[in-house]
C-alpha cells in the first residue's frame, strides 16, 4: 500500500519516533451487542485481536512456543506495555496488518485477551518491511538467518545498498555483510542456526569451508565453542579431501581408525566409505607388484 503524498521517513530515528508520529485518526465504531473495539488515548487505541493479521513482511519465521507461553503469563499479570504497530489493509473493513508486535499479538491470544493496544499508521510496503526488521533487530528477536533474509529482501526488493541499510537498522556495514554471507550456507546448517544450536560466531567460521554441514554436525555433537570451531574450519580448509571424506562418513572416528590399522597390516592405502550398515572398501596400489601381492593374499 503506498501513501498518496510523500512524507519524511522516521526510520533512522527508530520505533519510538514512529510511535510519536502515530496517526490518531482511527476510530472504529463499536458493534451492536459488543464492547467498543477500540478506544482512543493519546494516539494509542485498543483493537480487537480478530481484526489483526500477520504481516506479509514479517521477518520472523519461528515463534518459540515456550517463550510465547512465558510472554502470555507476563501479559496476564501486567498487560501489554508497548502497543503494536499496524496499518489498514486496503479494501477490507476492520482488517489491519501487523507491522511490529506479532509476538505480543500471539501471546495476547494465548493469554485470552480480546483487545490489544495498537498504533495505526499508513505505511508503504517498503516502510512496513523496514519497520518490521528494525523492531525485531532492536529487540534481538530474530535468528541470524531471519535477520540475513530480511536484509536480503530489503536489498533485492527495495534497492537498498548495504551502507544505507546499515544506517537504517543501526548496524555496521560488516555486520550486514556477515548476516548476508550466512545465507550461502546449506539448508541443514541454516536450520541449526535458526534453532539456536549454532551461534553467529560458529556459522561465520563455517562459511568458507567446503563441507560446512559435516563440520556443523561435528560442532553440535562435540559442543565446540567458537574458537574451537574456527580451528576445526581452518583444519578443514587445509585438508579439504580428509574432511570431505569425513563428512560423507559423518565424521566416524572408528572408520578412520580402522583405515589406518588396515593400511599398517596390508601395506596399501585404504579407503572405507560407509552408508548405513553397508559400504565399500577400496585398496589403492601404485605398482603391478603391489597388485600381485594383494591378489595372492586374497586367494590365500
Amino acid at each position: 500500500m503506498n501513501s498518496a503524498t510523500p512524507k519524511p521517513s522516521p526510520l533512522g530515528r527508530g520505533l519510538s519516533a514512529l510511535f510519536g508520529d502515530a496517526d490518531a485518526s482511527y476510530q472504529p465504531a463499536a458493534r451492536i451487542g459488543e464492547p467498543a473495539a477500540a478506544s482512543k488515548a493519546g494516539g494509542m487505541q485498543r483493537m480487537s485481536v480478530a481484526w489483526l493479521k500477520s504481516g506479509v513482511f514479517q521477518p520472523r519465521r519461528h515463534f518459540n512456543d515456550e517463550a510465547l507461553g512465558e510472554l502470555a503469563d507476563s501479559i496476564r499479570e501486567r498487560g501489554i506495555l508497548e502497543p503494536l504497530l499496524v496499518r489498514p489493509l486496503p479494501g477490507e473493513r476492520d482488517s489491519y496488518e501487523i507491522i511490529a508486535g506479532e509476538r505480543r499479538w500471539r501471546a495476547a491470544q494465548i493469554a485470552g485477551l480480546h483487545e490489544v493496544p495498537v498504533m495505526v499508521r499508513e505505511l508503504t510496503d517498503r516502510e512496513a518491511m523496514e519497520f518490521g526488521i528494525i523492531e525485531n533487530v532492536q529487540r534481538e528477536d530474530l535468528s541470524p538467518i531471519e535477520e540475513g533474509e530480511g536484509y536480503k529482501r530489503l536489498i533485492e526488493e527495495f534497492g537498498h545498498t548495504q551502507d544505507a541499510l546499515g544506517k537504517i537498522v543501526g548496524k555496521s556495514r560488516p555486520h550486514i555483510t556477515n548476516m548476508l554471507r550466512l545465507l550461502s550456507l546449506p539448508e541443514g546448517v541454516r536450520d541449526l542456526i535458526a534453532s539456536g544450536k549454532l551461534t553467529t560466531g560458529h556459522a561465520r567460521a563455517l562459511v568458507p569451508t567446503k563441507n560446512p554441514l559435516a563440520l556443523a554436525q561435528e560442532v553440535v555433537k562435540k559442543g565446540l565453542n567458537v574458537r574451537q570451531t574456527e580451528t576445526l574450519a581452518k583444519r578443514a580448509q587445509d585438508n579439504p579431501e580428509i574432511h570431505k571424506r569425513r563428512g560423507a562418513d559423518e565424521e566416524n572416528a572408528d572408520v578412520l581408525a580402522l583405515e589406518k590399522e588396515l593400511e599398517r597390516v596390508i601395506g596399501l592405502k585404504i579407503k572405507i566409505a560407509t552408508k548405513g550398515k553397508a559400504g565399500t572398501l577400496t585398496l589403492h596400489y601404485t605398482s603391478l607388484d603391489q597388485l600381485d601381492d594383494i591378489i595372492k593374499k586374497l586367494r590365500g
